[in-house]
Order: structure tokens, then C-alpha cells, then sequence
């Protein structure tokens, strides 16, 4: 929202002298009565304007802007009209139209004018031909012209191509030459109840407190005679109603020019009798100074009240006799039902109840040892928001928090207001805001001239934080409650999603993501390797990311924050003063100031600028703490001037303890899975050999996540010149137990060949091998064979399939056959009688070697099988070894939806024959 206004003075025509003519749709019938017939002439005294966006709260907003000004005004009697057809117009224009609202309100002579625009002209307006007819009374729009026609004196729309205007006057009551205030006739029970005689005791008080006059009233009320009191100071018989914390009492109200208020007095009796007292400070003909007090008892207070003045500080009945909460006379109704809200409303009724230039509201933390900064008003800055200061802070009258103080000049105590040093304030008055003698917060007013405020503005200001202290600290409760259950669910979500990943790099990424912009604006995250290292910087984050690298660069070159592992955030100002130097070098380049040309760096300064704006707040730094080692650091940031709040910092901590065991098991994860593919990648075999006259193609496929290793194996090797073996198997189970008789396996198959056995000896001698593992053995499947490539383009093969699915031929003319016999397993039995065959590929034909990780796919009891692979098989006739392989993967991966749950290896051999020029 915002406001203008400008007091005295003949109102500017808003619209342009060079817009369309307006069109003015003047009302009908008994409407047209009052339309558009305000005197050209009145003289327009005072002007006040708001603009509302089109968001709900904003009717709300519209009807307290009105009901401040007019008050401000003097214009009590009108307000609630006033308030009603605004609310009314302005709802048409947010909620309805959907556009934002331009509120006027015109002072003149005789009355108030209030203009509501929008920028809907287009819209009809339901102007009303006949009498007003209000219509379904149930309705919730529709009735902001005819509340105009049926409250205002007179009231008009005016469109303009851009605007549309709904205006209305309201003129004042005529009121009785001379009567100040008046109430209405009541019925005469509900008149006050007096005594048969009102009593008022005068009692005159001299410089030193002592009474001086004694009337006849008194000694009736009190039970003392004038002989008994004259002499003795007044405090001597007042109960005054003390306030925790607040040194005021009846000698300080004594000493004020004008005070009213109630204490009580005790009568001779020993009872505490209330009274209500008037004092008014006077000079005698000799000029000594001396007060006279007006007492009544309190009940009969009417007879002394001063009536109220518009807008009212300080009362407990409202004009029409009903009782007014006195909280609410001072922040107004309705009160805003947010805290925010509410302390920006308080600050601005403090400052204008004092005339004063600024004012400002702190509250306390939950140990009272420091003030955070909530909400300013006529500051320089609204961004030391969230801004902390110590509660015993500097020299003054009082020298406390916990007091009211008054500073009658800023300069001579330097420091003495910490969040008003360097604004200009010379003046300050504070109090404490306090809930059951417990320090709650603070509220001050101060004015850019010295010697401004004295006891009287800081007793009154008092009584003002008495009246809110309580409704602060129930709001700033309901705040911390909500907070608190927020806290809960951001930290329930932000420990399921790093439970989520075990990747360092998107660990570090979430880290960054959850902080900004929800904790801070900004954002970097530095990790340490071990002891032994620097912190590193990982991850910047900003909320614009444009300036994500120019953040990043000042970081760079600024010493990294120590690994301290002491809990909780620390503040680090190094990133703040790096990036202002660095504004401060580029700013005095662009001047010329430097000595070096100022075009080379013109493109540069905005970005420096950005950049020293983006780091410029407070910065702090959380270890990130796991397994007893700090791993790493959280960096937060807020741009130029702002703080954090505690609660968001304790929040930042509880994060970091989550993060931080994130960002070490993604480590630890990372680290193992580095250690187990180098492991699984030494049981592969290296680059398979070229073989003249053959193509080989294998595909391998080890089941689970991570596993490049399984207990599937192949392998294929040069044993001699021109004869090569080749091996597929398959070890009982899958993952790292299987992997390790896999290694053993494929080893021990290198070995033993090309020692120069045949292939039942070499398997025999492997079968022994698995067998002395004990409880580590696992029985394996084993398909070994040897080849050797012909001059005639076909290929001579000797295998011996060991318990495993049989080789499958495929010749040119598509029919397929096994090429093997079974024979036992290996891992079993000790005395194998194992034998080999032999086998000849002539040109075209194609060898295939399968696990049963292949043959055994299934989708529910359908199962692949030697018959469905065989199938397959016959449709690859005339293919290259490779189309062959991935013929027969890709017809496995289709049989079933669900992913694989076995290892899977396929070795394809296939003989092209001679090429013939």
C-alpha cells in the first residue's frame, strides 16, 4: 500500500490535461438526487491517498486507512459511514474486478469526500432507475452504489478510457456553538451510580510534595482532617498502582504539567479507597510552582474525565456509552491479527502519539539477555530487521532495558541506542514492554532534535506498552508455536529427501536447495576431505542465479572459515568486507579515481555492486559435524544490512546435523562403491582378442544395483598360436560371495590352459580347486571349449559343457542344434570323468553360449526356456555375431516386464568363411 499526504491547500486534478474527455454516467431517479452536486467552490483543506493491490486483505487495509485519516481529522462522526461505503467500493474493485484500488479522501469545510478508482472501466455499473431496492439482503455484491445512495450526501461515477471512479460525500453534523463534547439522552438506569453526594477533594501540593490545602471533601472521602494531612507529602497516603520495572510514581505524575489517571489513597481507616485524579501544575503570584489535585472516587470518574479527543490515547468508555478496550483504543480496530502486523501498527500509533520522527519496537529473546529488532517506522532503513542488541545496553538515565529510559541527546552517549546510530536521531525516549514483571520487548520513539522528550512522554508511552505488552507476547507466541510446527515438518521433509540419495554431489545440491531462499538468501557449502585438507568450496546457491558466480568468485578468493566443530552458528564477517572492498575498488575505477581507464571496467561494476548488495548482511557459519569429524561447513547469508532470526538459526542447526550425516554416508557410500567396481572390474577379462576368420560378441549383465560382477563369467584368451580357449559359466547365487568363485574360476582356467591340458584336465583340476574352499565353495556350471580357426574359412572346436545349458548351433539353411552333450557340474562331486567334443563351424554357422540366467526368464509361469531360445535363434540366420547377441538380449528383456533377477552372459561365435576378391 501506499500513502500520500499533503495537509491545506486546493487537491491537484490527478487525471491529464491531455487524457480523452471522461465520461460522467450521472444517476437516475431518486439516485440523481444526491449526485454530483458538491459546491464547486468548497476549498479542499487536506488530502490523504492509498493504493491497494488486488489481493483480500486489502479491504481490510482500505477501511483502517480511512478510519486513520478521518479520525486524524477530527471527523469521529462520520468515520463508520465513511468506512462502510469504502469497504464496500473497494471490495468491488480487488475482489471483484480484480484490480488494484485507489483510495482518495478530500477534506473540506463541510466535510469529507472519498474517491475509489479502478482500473476496470469497462465494468457495468448497476445503477438503480427507481427507488433504491436493496434487493436479497443475502447477497455479498451488488450493493456498494446503493449504499452510497441510501449514506452519502451526494456520490457520483466517472469513467475515463483507463479508470473507473465511484465517489461519495459525507457532510458533517451541525453541531451546537459551543459544546465541546456531549454524549446521548439515557434511560435512568443506565446512568452512572453516585453517592447522595458527589464529593471532589481539592488538595493543593507545593514544589516539594507536601500538601498545602486540605478541603472539606477531602476529610468526608479520606477520614483525615486538614490538620492531620497539611505538611506531609501526598506519597505518603497514595497506593500508586506500580507498574514492574517502572520507577514512575505520584511525586513524577506530581511534577507533570497535566496528569490524569486513577490511584488510590488511604483513608484513616487503613482501606485503599480508588480515586480518579485531574492534577493540574500552577504557578503562584510569587512564581513558586505548586499542583492541585481534583479527586473523585473512581467509580464517579465522569465528573473529571476529560472527554476524548479523535484519535484517543487514553479511555475506557466510548461515545456511546459502551465500554471500549483500551488495547484497541490505542492500535485501533480492527487490530491486524498477525504479528507483524500488529508491531508495525504500534510503532506507528507510538510515533504519532508523540509527534516523533521514527519510533521502534524490539522484542526479547527467551533468556532476555537480547533485544531482536521487529519493527521501525521514519528510520533511515527498514533492514536492520531481525537485528539483535543487548538488553543492558549503554549509559543513561536508567541504564537498562528493563526501564524506561529518556536520552535528551544522542551525541553525548554514543551508543547508548544501538539501532539508532547512524540515523540522525538525537532524541529517544524508550519503555519495556513486560507481562508478569517479565521483560518482553522494548518500544521506543525518538526525533531528529535534541531535548524533544521528558518523564511526561515516558510515562505516557508506559501506560501505551502496558495497555499492548500482553497481546504482543500472546501473538509472538502464536508465531513461535507456528513456527515451531513448520520447523517440524521442514525438517520431517528435508530428512526424507537426503535420506533419499546417496550421491555426494545431489547430497550437496539438496543441502543448498533447502536453505535458500528458506532459511537465507544465499548459500555456500564447503566439504574436507580428511584432516589433512583445506576446506573446499563445493556448492553456492543464491536465490537469483545470476548472481550464483559472482558469489562463487568472492568466495574463492576469500581464506575459507575454520573447521571449528563447536555447535551452533557462528557469525563470519570476511565475505561482507571482501565484498565491500571489492564494490568500493570498482566504484572508484568507474569514478576515475584509480588511475586506470574507466571504460574497461564499466561492464563490471553492476555485477561487483550485485554482488557486494547480495553478501553484504550478517553471515554465519555451522559445522557440519558427523561421526565425531567436521566434515565440512554450512555457510548462510542475508543481503546488505539484515540478520537472522534466532529461531532460524537454531532451525539452520538442526539441518545441519542431518545434513552433515548425509553428506558422510554419501561419502562412505561413494568411497565402497569405488573400492567394489575397481574389485568387480578386476574379475572382468581384459579387451577380448581379434580372432582371424571368427567374430565374437559378448554381452554381460550382472543383477542388483552396483554389481558389475555377478556369479555369471566369461572370458575369452589366446592359449597358443592359432588355438584359442573360451569359457561361459555360471556360479551358484549372485553378488560379492558368487563374484569371488567367479575370480577364482576364470584364473584358474588361463592357467591351467595354457599349461597345455585338455579341456576335461583343466576342469578337473578347476573342480579340485573350488572343492578345497570348505564352506566358501559353490558348485559351478561351466561351458570350456578351445578353438581353432581353419584355411578354409571354417573353424574346429573341442568343448566340454560341465552341467551347463548347451551350446547352440545355427546354420546357414536356419536349423538349429545343440553342439554338446551334458556332462556333471564342477564343485560337487570329487572324481569327475569329464570328456570333450568336437565340433566343426563351417562358414555362416553361428555358435551360441548362454547362463540360464537367459533360459530361466520368466513372466509369471512362462518361462524362456532352451525351446523359446532356440526359436529365437532361428531368426538371426545370416547376421554378424554382434546382431546376433543383441538379438537375443533384446528378446529376453521383452519376455518379461519386470527387471532381471539373475546374471545374464552371452557369448556368440560366428564363422563369415574366406573372402574372395
Amino acid at each position: 500500500m501506499t500513502t500520500g499526504l499533503i495537509p491545506g491547500g486546493q487537491t491537484p486534478d490527478p487525471r491529464p490535461t491531455d487524457a480523452l474527455p471522461q465520461q460522467r454516467h450521472e444517476p437516475t431517479g431518486q439516485a440523481a438526487l444526491h449526485a454530483d452536486n458538491r459546491p464547486r467552490s468548497s476549498v479542499i483543506t487536506a488530502r490523504a491517498a492509498a493504493s491497494f493491490e488486488p489481493v483480500g486483505r486489502s479491504v481490510a487495509s482500505a477501511r483502517a486507512f480511512v478510519r486513520d485519516t478521518l479520525q486524524g481529522w477530527g471527523f469521529a462522526d462520520i468515520v463508520d459511514d465513511a468506512v462502510v461505503l469504502t469497504s464496500e467500493l473497494v471490495t468491488n474493485a480487488v475482489v471483484h474486478a480484480g484490480t488494484s484500488a485507489d483510495v482518495l479522501c478530500l477534506r473540506t469545510d463541510d466535510g469529507v469526500r472519498v474517491e475509489v478508482a479502478d482500473r476496470y472501466p469497462e465494468r457495468e455499473i448497476p445503477l438503480q432507475g427507481q427507488a433504491v431496492n436493496m434487493g436479497n439482503l443475502d447477497r455479498e455484491g451488488g450493493r456498494g452504489l446503493q449504499l452510497c445512495a441510501a449514506l452519502a450526501a451526494r456520490w457520483g461515477v466517472d469513467y475515463t478510457p483507463t479508470h473507473k471512479q465511484v465517489w461519495f460525500q459525507l457532510d458533517l453534523p451541525e453541531r451546537p456553538v459551543g459544546t465541546r463534547a456531549a454524549g446521548p439522552a439515557l434511560p435512568a438506569d443506565l446512568l452512572p451510580l453516585a453517592d447522595g453526594r458527589v464529593r471532589v477533594a481539592v488538595v493543593q501540593i507545593d514544589r516539594t510534595g507536601a500538601v498545602t490545602s486540605w478541603n472539606e471533601d477531602g476529610e468526608e472521602l479520606f477520614g483525615y482532617s486538614a490538620e492531620q494531612v497539611i505538611g506531609k507529602p501526598l506519597t505518603d497516603l497514595a497506593a500508586w498502582p506500580h507498574t514492574p520495572g517502572t520507577s514512575t510514581g505520584v511525586a513524577e505524575a506530581l511534577q507533570l504539567s497535566r496528569w490524569e489517571g486513577s490511584y488510590g489513597i488511604r483513608g484513616a481507616s487503613g482501606r485503599v479507597i480508588s480515586v480518579y485524579a485531574s492534577h493540574l501544575r500552577v504557578r503562584d503570584t510569587g512564581g513558586e510552582p505548586s499542583t492541585v489535585c481534583l479527586l473523585v472516587r473512581d467509580h464517579e470518574r465522569a465528573v473529571l474525565q476529560t472527554p476524548l479527543r479523535v484519535p484517543a490515547s487514553d479511555t475506557s468508555t466510548s461515545s456511546d456509552g459502551q465500554s471500549t478496550d483500551p488495547f484497541e483504543v490505542f492500535i485501533g480496530s480492527p487490530a491486524p491479527d498477525d504479528l507483524d502486523g500488529l508491531l508495525q501498527r504500534t510503532v506507528e500509533r507510538a510515533r504519532d502519539m508523540l509527534d516523533a520522527d521514527s519510533a521502534f519496537l524490539l522484542l526479547a529473546t527467551d533468556d532476555e539477555t537480547e533485544l531482536e529488532v521487529r519493527a521501525s517506522t521514519g528510520l533511515p532503513s527498514a533492514r536492520q530487521r531481525f537485528a539483535r542488541v543487548p538488553v543492558e545496553a549503554g549509559p543513561g538515565r536508567y541504564g537498562s532495558a528493563r526501564m524506561p529510559a529518556v536520552h535528551d541527546d544522542l551525541t553525548a552517549v554514543p551508543g547508548a541506542v544501538p539501532l539508532l546510530s547512524g540515523t540522525g536521531m538525537r532524541s529517544v525516549v524508550t519503555v519495556p514492554l513486560k507481562v508478569e514483571g517479565r521483560l518482553t520487548g522494548s518500544l521506543g520513539v525518538a526525533a531528529e532534535s535534541p531535548g524533544r522528550y521528558s518523564n511526561e512522554e515516558a510515562l505516557r508511552l508506559q501506560f501505551a506498552a502496558d495497555r499492548i505488552a500482553l497481546a504482543v507476547e500472546s501473538a509472538r507466541l502464536g508465531e513461535l508455536e507456528r513456527l515451531r510446527r513448520g520447523s517440524l515438518s521442514f525438517l520431517v521433509e528435508a530428512s526424507d529427501l537426503l535420506a533419499g540419495t546417496l550421491d555426494r554431489d545431489q547430497t550437496l545440491a539438496l543441502m543448498a536447495q533447502m536453505t535458500v531462499p528458506t532459511l537465507a538468501t544465499w548459500c555456500a557449502v564447503y566439504t574436507i576431505a580428511d584432516q589433512a585438507s583445506e576446506p573446499y568450496l563445493s556448492y553456492v546457491l543464491h536465490e537469483d542465479e545470476e548472481l550464483i558466480d559472482g558469489i562463487k568468485s568472492l568466495l574463492s578468493k576469500v581464506p575459507p572459515p575454520d573447521p571449528v566443530p563447536t555447535p551452533g552458528a557462528r557469525v563470519w564477517s570476511a565475505p561482507g568486507e571482501a565484498a565491500h572492498q571489492a564494490a568500493l575498488r570498482s566504484s572508484m575505477r568507474s569514478l576515475g579515481l584509480s588511475g586506470g581507464p574507466t571504460h574497461q571496467i564499466a561492464s563490471g561494476i553492476g555485477p561487483t555492486l550485485a554482488t557486494a548488495s547480495a553478501v553484504g548482511g550478517e553471515t554465519v557459519v555451522l559445522p557440519l559435524v558427523a561421526r565425531n569429524r567436521v566434515i565440512g561447513m554450512l555457510t548462510l547469508g542475508k543481503p546488505t544490512d539484515e540478520h537472522f532470526r534466532q529461531e532460524i538459526l537454531e532451525l539452520a542447526e538442526d539441518l545441519s546435523r542431518r545434513a552433515a550425516l548425509a553428506l558422510d554416508n554419501a561419502r562412505l557410500y561413494s568411497e565402497r562403491t569405488a573400492i567394489s567396481q575397481s574389485l568387480q572390474r578386476s574379475l572382468l577379462p581384459p579387451e577380448l582378442p581379434e580372432i582371424d576368420g571368427v567374430e565374437v560378441e559378448v554381452i554381460y549383465r550382472a543383477a542388483g544395483e552396483g554389481n558389475e560382477v555377478g556369479g555369471d563369467f566369461y572370458d575369452l584368451f589366446p592359449i597358443r598360436d592359432g588355438a584359442y580357449g573360451f569359457a561361459i559359466g555360471d556360479v551358484c547365487g549372485t553378488g560379492p560371495n558368487a563374484a569371488a568363485v567367479t575370480g577364482l574360476a576364470r584364473h584358474a582356467l588361463r592357467l591351467l590352459a595354457r599349461e597345455g591340458l585338455s579341456g576335461p584336465a583343466v576342469l578337473e583340476r578347476l573342480n579340485s580347486a573350488i572343492l578345497d574352499e570348505g564352506a566358501r565353495s559353490r558348485f559351478l556350471t561351466l561351458l570350456y571349449g578351445e578353438l581353432w580357426p581353419q584355411e578354409d574359412g571354417s573353424a574346429q572346436l573341442k568343448v566340454v559343457c560341465a552341467g551347463h545349458p548347451l551350446p547352440l548351433r545355427l546354420r546357414q539353411d536356419g536349423t538349429v542344434e545343440p553342439a554338446a552333450e551334458p556332462q556333471p557340474l564342477l564343485g560337487v562331486m570329487e572324481d569327475l570323468e569329464l570328456y570333450e567334443q568336437t565340433v566343426t563351424l563351417d562358414p555362416g554357422d553361428v555358435l551360441l553360449c548362454v547362463t540360464d540366467g537367459v533360459t530361466e526368464r520368466r513372466e509369471g509361469t512362462r518361462m524362456l526356456g532352451d525351446d523359446g531360445l532356440a526359436d529365437v535363434l532361428t531368426t538371426c540366420t545370416g547376421l554378424t555375431a554382434g546382431a546376433v547377441a543383441a538379438r537375443i538380449m533384446r528378446a529376453v528383456e521383452r519376455f518379461a516386464s519386470d527387471a532381471p533377477s539373475d546374471d545374464m552372459a552371452i557369448l556368440a561365435m560366428r564363422v563369415p568363411g574366406l573372402h574372395k576378391d
